[in-house]
């Protein structure tokens, strides 16, 4: 499913919760932009929008051997030295540093992208004057823990939406067979992937392009068993929508599927998939609650993305609709952005 760049980059935007920080940095998008030169553009940019604001600094601590006393003495170890006849001591202190984790995170990806194959010359030269310009911060051997270690404040939070394009960037580019040089994996290409990014999208763009529905979030929803020990219950798998949507009268469960291919070929004729299917349906009888009017008329709606053919099917359930609906990604945005309103009107 070949998805333009532009619309990708609306994709990541919406499933970072970013559109704020997407509005600031403007970049240019053609139809010969490549998703990598697309990160390498806005890394470029954003990158641009820190140095000009002044980059994050924190206190770190150090233990340095210093003329005099500075900080907290660390006697012990200035007495092992023999430093005292020399003016000298080992002091511990808190000094005010650019080498912080989201710089050395921001350096190490800039670096990194600059040694990846096919990013555009000009860009890797953009790349470069950037890592010159951030000189004294140290390169760091990145890994996915250190995503986990970030920590943003108010004065700060614009790192939030360039660790993300970092974090891409980290999780899409492998080692080369030459030293020192990577080689970018297309990470629109795996299903799995595609399908946490377009879940997270269609969450986010409910929860801030739509009003009908207040509370749009996941649910989790307990299967109406009866046993008679309590215990074993926890045994059975649990149920958790991908996206719930709710007022006080309606109430909607969208379980979006992402799929090279929306529907399934069985002898020359497309089927729907039917383990997407008996999903939805297990949530909408296990959701039902007799006091709760909406849980009894629910909708359910398997939401797949599409770039030919547009699905809009209609079945009924006792009370419950079940429809099978898709939106086509190789769209103007903002056609994709209307026909994701409808659906849910």
């Amino acid at each position: 499913m070949a998805i333009p760049v532009q619309n990708i980059y609306y994709l990541l935007c919406y499933a970072w919760n970013k559109l704020d920080e997407k509005d600031r940095v403007k970049i240019s998008i053609d139809d010969n932009t490549s998703l990598l030169d697309l990160f390498a553009k806005v890394l470029i940019n954003a990158t641009g929008l820190l140095l000009k604001r002044g980059i994050d600094k924190q206190y770190q601590s150090f233990d340095e051997e210093v003329v005099g006393i500075k900080g907290k003495l660390l006697l012990n170890q200035t007495v092992k030295a023999n430093l005292f006849k020399h003016g000298r001591a080992i002091c511990q202190f808190d000094d005010l540093t650019s080498n912080s984790l989201l710089n050395q995170i921001l350096v190490t990806t800039i670096h990194k992208l600059r040694r990846t194959k096919g990013v555009a010359k000009e860009l890797k030269r953009h790349l470069s004057d950037l890592e010159d310009m951030m000189f004294g911060i140290e390169q760091i051997e990145l890994s996915g823990s250190h995503f986990k270690q970030i920590k943003l404040n108010r004065n700060n939070r614009f790192y939030g939406f360039v660790m993300n394009v970092c974090q891409i960037i980290y999780e899409s580019t492998l080692p080369s067979e030459r030293p020192g040089e990577y080689v970018f994996a297309d990470f629109t290409r795996d299903e799995r992937k595609m399908n946490q990014l377009f879940e997270s999208f269609i969450r986010n763009f409910y929860r801030l392009e739509q009003r009908k529905f207040p509370k749009v979030d996941r649910e989790t929803i307990y299967w109406q068993f009866d046993s008679s020990d309590s215990d074993t219950h926890k045994f059975l798998p649990q149920m958790k929508t991908d996206i719930t949507l709710e007022n006080d009268d309606e109430k909607i469960i969208i379980d979006a599927k992402y799929y090279q291919e929306t529907m399934v070929v069985n002898y020359e004729k497309e089927r729907i998939r039917s383990n997407n299917l008996y999903q939805l349906y297990s949530y909408l009888l296990n959701q039902e609650k007799i006091e709760l009017p909406k849980t009894l008329n629910a909708r359910g709606i398997l939401l797949y993305p599409t770039i030919e053919k547009e699905f809009d099917l209609k079945y009924k359930h006792r009370n419950h609709g079940v429809e099978i609906r898709t939106v086509n990604l190789d769209a103007d945005w903002r056609v994709i952005a209307n026909r994701l309103v409808e659906i849910i009107s």
